[in-house]
C-alpha cells in the first residue's frame, strides 16, 4: 500500500516538473500578445475597438483567411509549405458564380464544385510533393499561378452573383443575444456574424482535435520534427505529407465558398496575398517554418493579431496601404526573432550562448578572478 502511494507521489511530481512544450509556450505568447494589444487599443483609441461588432468583424471579414491558415498549419507542422490557397480561393469564387448565373446551378452543386476544386489541387500537390519528392514551394507556386490563370479563362471580367437562393444564404446573419452596441439614437443594435464564421470556427475545432488526439496529428508533428526518425518509428512519411496537402487543398476550396458568401463576386483579384497572410498568421501563432511545432489555436490568434495591428495602424491615421505592410513586416520579424530566442534558450539553457563569444559574460571566470 505504501509502495503504491510512493509511486503515485513520484508520478505527480514528474507531471508537475514537466516543462511546457514549445507548441503551447509559443501559442500562449501569441494569445497574451493579442489580448494585451487589444486592451491597449481599447484604452488608447477607444471608439470602434469598444464596439463588439468591430471585434466580430475580424471574423466576418477574415473567415476565409482563417480556413486557409488552418490547412496551412497542418502542412507547416509536417515541415512543408503551401502558397496556393489564395489562387484556389479566387478560382472557386469565379467558377461558382459562373455556374450559378450562366448554368442555373444550385447551392448544393456550387458547394460540391468548391470541394472538388480544392480536392483536385490538394491531390495534385500531395502526389507531386510526397511521392515524386518535388520541392513544395515550387509545386504550390505553380498551383497558385495555374489557379489564378484559370480564373481569367473562366471569365475575363469580374462576375457578381444574383442567384436568388444563393443571395438569401449570403444575406443570412446570425444574431448573438445580449451582445451588441447602442446606436446614435440610443437604440440597441445586436451584434451579428456571418455563416462563414460558423464554418471557420467548426474547422478550427476539427483541426485542433485532429492535431491533439488523432494518430494522423501525432504523425504530422513527428514528420515535421524529424522525418528520418519518424520513418524508423514506422510512420509512413509520404502518406502523412500527402494527406496534409490534400486537407490543405480541401480547406482552400471551402475557403473559396466562404469568400463568395462574404463578397458575392468572382474576380481574379479575390484573396490577393491571402496565402502570405496565412503564412504570417501561422508564424505569429507559433507555427515554425522548420516543422514539428504549431497549434491551430495559435494560428487563430495569430490571424486576429495580424488584423488587429492593421486596425490600430488605421486608427492612428496611417491609412496608406504601405504603412500596413510595413507594420506587418515588423510584426513578423519581431515574432520570428522572439521564437528563435525562446527556443534557443530552452534548448541551450543559457541566453548568453546566443551572443557572439566576445559579448558573453562568463560568470565562472569572474568568480575565479574575484
Amino acid at each position: 500500500m505504501k509502495n503504491d502511494k510512493d509511486l503515485l507521489t513520484v508520478k505527480s511530481e514528474k507531471k508537475r516538473r514537466e516543462p511546457i512544450s514549445n507548441t503551447n509556450l509559443l501559442m500562449t505568447i501569441t494569445v497574451c500578445t493579442f489580448i494585451g494589444m487589444y486592451v491597449i487599443a481599447m484604452m488608447v483609441w477607444g471608439g470602434g475597438f469598444l464596439n463588439p461588432q468591430q471585434f466580430l468583424d475580424l471574423f466576418n471579414n477574415n473567415a476565409f483567411l482563417l480556413i486557409i491558415a488552418c490547412g496551412l498549419t497542418m502542412v507547416m507542422i509536417s515541415g512543408g509549405i503551401d502558397i496556393s490557397g489564395g489562387g484556389i480561393t479566387a478560382l472557386v469564387t469565379m467558377v461558382c458564380v459562373v455556374y450559378l448565373e450562366d448554368h442555373g446551378g444550385s447551392i448544393i452543386g456550387s458547394m460540391l464544385i468548391s470541394l472538388g476544386i480544392g480536392l483536385f489541387f490538394g491531390l495534385l500537390h500531395g502526389l507531386l510533393i510526397s511521392y515524386l519528392e518535388i520541392q513544395p514551394f515550387i509545386v504550390t507556386l505553380a498551383g497558385m499561378f495555374f489557379a489564378r490563370g484559370m480564373v481569367t479563362i473562366v471569365s475575363i471580367a469580374p462576375r457578381t452573383a444574383s442567384h436568388k437562393a444563393f443571395m438569401s444564404l449570403k444575406q443570412l446573419r446570425i444574431t448573438l443575444p445580449g451582445i451588441g452596441y447602442y446606436g446614435k439614437t440610443g437604440n440597441f443594435i445586436p451584434a451579428q456574424i456571418e455563416p462563414g464564421v460558423i464554418i471557420a470556427i467548426v474547422i478550427v475545432i476539427a483541426v485542433a482535435v485532429i492535431l491533439k488526439w488523432s494518430r494522423f496529428g501525432r504523425n504530422l508533428y513527428a514528420v515535421g520534427g524529424n522525418s528520418h526518425s519518424a520513418l524508423t518509428l514506422g510512420i509512413n512519411v509520404k502518406r502523412t505529407k500527402f494527406f496534409a496537402y490534400l486537407l490543405a487543398g480541401l480547406l482552400s476550396g471551402i475557403s473559396g465558398y466562404v469568400y463568395l458568401l462574404h463578397t458575392g463576386a468572382g474576380d481574379a483579384a479575390n484573396a490577393t496575398q491571402a496565402e502570405m497572410q496565412a503564412i504570417a498568421s501561422n508564424i505569429i501563432g507559433g507555427t515554425l517554418l522548420t516543422g514539428g511545432v504549431g497549434n491551430v489555436i495559435g494560428t487563430l490568434f495569430g490571424m486576429l493579431s495580424l488584423k488587429t495591428i492593421t486596425n490600430i495602424v488605421i486608427a492612428s491615421g496611417l491609412t496608406k496601404p504601405y504603412y500596413q505592410s510595413i507594420t506587418t513586416g515588423l510584426m513578423l520579424c519581431f515574432f520570428i526573432l522572439l521564437q528563435s530566442v525562446i527556443l534557443a534558450v530552452r534548448e541551450k539553457g543559457d541566453f548568453r550562448l546566443l551572443l557572439p563569444e566576445w559579448m558573453r559574460f562568463d560568470r565562472a571566470n569572474k568568480k575565479k578572478d574575484d
